[in-house]
């Protein structure tokens, strides 16, 4: 798959500094860091800070990671402890198997 061709912006929703958004945070950078290869931009935003923005994004529930581009718009909620769905909702893992599993 040929990811250097797609930017992915994502915004990561979290509530202060909890346990679950801490470890929201620091498995997507994982993930980030090993799929995404530099080709991203994340903008964490605290909700309690910032409400307005968890507002007009209608976000209901932290922790909750936004893809914004490239389209479809995709929104994960939870800690992102299960690798193979944030893959999935990201779009990355769908290619792959698309790519490798369905040739004929």
């Amino acid at each position: 798959m040929n990811k250097a061709n797609k930017n992915y912006v994502l915004k990561l929703y979290v509530a202060g500094n909890t346990p679950n958004s801490v470890r929201a945070l620091k498995r997507l950078k994982d993930i980030l860091e090993q799929e995404f290869e530099g080709v991203y931009a994340l903008k964490v935003i605290d909700v309690l800070k910032s409400p307005q923005l968890a507002e007009e994004d209608k976000i209901l529930a932290t922790p909750t990671l936004s893809k914004i581009l490239p389209p479809p718009v995709r929104k994960i909620i939870g800690d992102l402890s299960d690798r193979e769905k944030v893959l999935i909702g990201l779009d990355l893992l769908y290619e792959e198997l698309s790519e490798d599993d369905f040739e004929e």
